[in-house]
């Protein structure tokens, strides 16, 4: 017998508001809307808030202390992802040695806000940790990677990870249709509106647990990742050197989240190969692999690296075209969601493969023994 690091629940939360790319031409004026699945495969996204397509602004849900419009925020959709995990791996909270938040969008910047937050609505224990990871696309399997080198260590015996992206409260026309200006190292301006079309909400979760077992039975066979150097997405804003309060430092583009499209395109598939060709080092183990859980920037992008790899499509778990690029949420949102409609299931011995790259830089990537 031998202890391994195991995936024990995963769950999920995507909002049901379904933005269509009419809606969000009309909001953000850049691409039409026919343009915009042309360029990047997406149809539609999903919204926890909306918005006025006049204003091109989004519209909060009402203040309210008595929680009647739940959820509303980024800790409410880490809180059903996260309680969907425990319970499908009939997890007490209270047996959490740590809870990890791994998001770019927080309700709140500073002092852990998201995870501290979670921490007291789940009870869980004084001397659990609780920590907000900020991080973008490849932040889920490099934080996974932390956690199972932490857990092999043998101080933790169950953690949870819990990985979200909000955009929908950053709609704003002003700012998205803002550029960044060229720089030295980029001779063109970057237009923000991408972002937008791209980006939507959700959150996923996923509960580890260090337990003993066989060579053969489940846990994480093979994990790693990587840092690398390239503005694949940019935010200006914030910090001590960009507060938006300073005359003359800022302008609206600063405060969007500006992808660049052409760099996303060109990493992409230079880094997604990097992270298979490292967990899957046999053609017999990449044979038996049933389903492979990628970072999905735009659908266009994936498509092209699924088929470079040779992949077999039906293979590769796709919802970025019907729910938006959710971040660093949208492997373990593809995770719990097979889980859900039963494609894989815990305690099978179904080997899956999570895999990411993104932001500035980030990567890395599990085979994982369901």
């Amino acid at each position: 017998m031998t202890e391994r690091v195991c995936v024990v629940g995963a769950g999920s939360f995507v909002p049901a508001r379904t933005i269509s790319n009419e809606r969000i031409a009309r909001a953000i004026p850049g691409w039409s809307a026919e343009r915009i699945e042309e360029k990047i495969g997406i149809r539609e996204r999903r919204f926890l808030w909306d918005f006025d397509d006049e204003t091109g602004r989004a519209i909060p849900p009402p203040d309210d202390v008595l929680g009647r419009f739940y959820p509303a925020t980024n800790t409410d959709m880490c809180e059903l992802s996260l309680r969907q995990a425990l319970s499908r791996g009939g997890v007490d909270a209270k047996e959490l040695d740590a809870l990890f938040v791994v998001t770019c969008t927080p309700d709140a910047p500073h002092f852990n806000h998201d995870a501290m937050a979670l921490h007291e609505r789940l009870g869980l224990r004084e001397d659990a940790f609780a920590l907000v990871v900020d991080d973008g696309c490849g932040g889920t399997p490099y934080v996974l990677d932390l956690v199972r080198k932490m857990m092999e260590g043998g101080r933790f015996r169950t953690v949870a990870v819990v990985a979200s992206a909000f955009t929908s409260p950053l709609l704003n026309r002003e700012v998205y249709t803002d550029e960044l200006p060229p720089t030295p190292g980029r001779p063109k301006a970057l237009n923000a509106y991408l972002s937008m079309y791209v980006f939507g909400d959700g959150a996923g979760a996923v509960v580890l647990r260090r337990q003993e077992g066989d060579e053969a039975g489940p846990g994480i066979l093979s994990s790693f990742s990587g840092n690398a150097y390239a503005e694949l997405v940019t935010r200006r804003g914030g910090g001590m050197l960009k507060l938006p309060y300073q005359p003359g430092r800022t302008r609206p583009s600063d405060m969007a989240f500006v992808v660049d499209g052409f760099k996303v395109a060109r990493s992409y598939p230079e880094y997604m190969q990097k992270c298979l060709d490292t967990v899957l080092t046999t053609p017999e183990l990449r044979a038996q692999v049933k389903r492979y859980y990628f970072h999905q920037p735009n659908k266009r992008v994936m498509d092209s690296f699924v088929t470079r790899a040779g992949l077999p499509k039906e293979a590769v778990a796709c919802n970025v075209d019907r729910i938006g690029n959710t971040s660093a949420a949208g492997m373990l949102i593809l995770l719990a969601d097979d889980l859900e409609h039963g494609r894989v299931a815990l305690g099978s011995g179904d080997l899956v493969v999570v895999a990411a790259v993104g932001a500035n830089v980030h990567y890395g990537a599990q085979l994982v023994r369901l």
